[in-house]
């Protein structure tokens, strides 16, 4: 698909968009009802023991990323973990029947340190939204993801081959409901793997660019016994080369996804599935490695390596079972593959598994006490090596929340 195109579709569909529901309601017919604001959230410790080592930053999760890429990386076996990262504070805001629709805000945030922050307990931002009608704009989840695809876990990072995502966009929703569709304009972002030349000068001059935003939709059909929903993402991804040597390393990659999910309801319990392929998304992912990866060239003398988009396939199965009113377990696994490139390290990340089994209690509304055993797997490329992380939580969830007005 050529650049030309690729802009006209975003054009076409903002516009169609900006004019769908932005009409005003007849004030005889709307129900009037007050603005309403809800403060909400939970206080939450986790408490465990690590029996095989995982990347420290990362000790009260089970991130198959962050496992052993070779042996003794990350010293000996047997640690046990505390914290209280997984803490949430969120605020709420309705103004229902405007002349445009319904205007709703979310402000959210949490404890757990990621990136600069990756380890700390810190302030971490989820959400910064708000919808008025078919409009949405901010921070929030993808169109990509289905967040009804998560099992009732205590981990907190949860399944490797499942999309998960948060990300700043711009969305239409013309149908609402339990059927729904949607499209958004979202923040580009990805990341690149220079391989066995990570210490070359030349590749240290290569620098990423986003011409386009990425382009997500989804449509969930919703039926009495659950729901079916597809999903897709269309991105643009860019390499320049800054430094002036006889060498062209620029570049550019078309990353591309579609993300199957459902839940089936059977008696009390849920059944949750998705299954994702593409290449070139993997920071849509909830625990991937790199979305472009260096690629051989033999030759051309003028760019003898190039940026590959990986491929990638996720899966993740899990059921939700209640046993009784105050008992309930979740159980499952997910797996993630990836298409790695000629030129990554044998060491890189190739593909992940992923498996928990719980038992949650609940004494009271808006207590829940429970237990959960989580086993992950990472496998290198190309060296042969494999690594199997275990692991036991212990997690203590006391809920809040005080509504106003409405």
């Amino acid at each position: 698909m050529g650049k030309s195109t690729y802009q006209l579709i975003l054009v076409t569909l903002l516009l169609v968009g900006s004019a769908s529901r932005l009409h005003a309601q007849d004030p005889s017919q709307a129900q009037q009802t007050k603005p309403s604001a809800e403060v909400y959230g939970f206080a939450m410790l986790d408490i465990g023991e690590n029996f095989r080592t995982i990347d420290p930053n990362w000790f009260d999760t089970m991130r198959v990323t962050k496992l052993p890429s070779s042996p003794g990386q990350f010293g000996e076996n047997y640690s046990t973990f505390a914290g209280v990262r997984q803490t949430r504070f969120g605020f709420k805001t309705g103004i229902p029947n405007t002349d445009f629709g319904d205007i709703t805000t979310i402000f959210e945030f949490e404890l757990f340190g990621v990136g600069v922050d990756e380890g700390q307990t810190t302030f971490r931002l989820r959400h910064a939204w708000g919808e008025i009608g078919d409009i949405g704009a901010g921070q929030y989840w993808s169109p990509f993801v289905d967040t009804d695809a998560f099992p009732n876990s205590l981990e907190y990072w949860g399944p490797t081959g499942l999309v998960w995502f948060r990300n700043v966009q711009l969305r239409w929703t013309p149908i609402h409901g339990d059927t729904n569709f949607m499209v958004a304009l979202e923040r580009p972002g990805a990341t690149g793997d220079p391989g066995v030349l990570a210490n070359r000068i030349e590749l240290q001059n290569v620098t990423g660019r986003f011409p386009l935003p990425d382009l997500t939709a989804a449509y969930r059909w919703g039926r009495k016994w659950g729901y079916l929903r597809a999903a897709g993402a269309l991105r643009r991804m860019n390499w320049d080369d800054t430094l002036a040597d006889p060498f062209d390393l620029s570049g550019h990659a078309t990353g591309w996804g579609i993300n199957l999910s459902s839940n089936i309801k059977v008696a009390k319990d849920v059944v949750r599935l998705a299954y994702v392929f593409g290449e070139g998304i993997q920071n849509y992912m909830n625990d991937s490695p790199v979305d472009v990866g260096i690629k051989r060239n033999p030759g051309n003398p003028v760019t003898p390596v190039v940026g590959e988009a990986l491929g990638i396939q996720g899966l993740s199965a899990f059921v939700d079972h209640v046993w009784n009113d105050h008992y309930s377990s979740a159980i499952g696994y997910s797996w993630q593959t990836n298409d790695n490139s000629d030129g990554q390290a044998p060491s890189a990340f190739k593909a992940g598994h992923y498996a928990l089994g719980n038992l949650l209690y609940t004494p009271v509304a808006g207590v829940m006490f429970g237990g959960e055993f989580q086993w992950g797997r990472r496998v290198n490329f190309s060296d042969g090596f494999s690594y199997d992380g275990y692991k036991l939580q212990f997690s203590f969830k006391y809920n809040f929340s005080q509504k106003f007005g409405g």
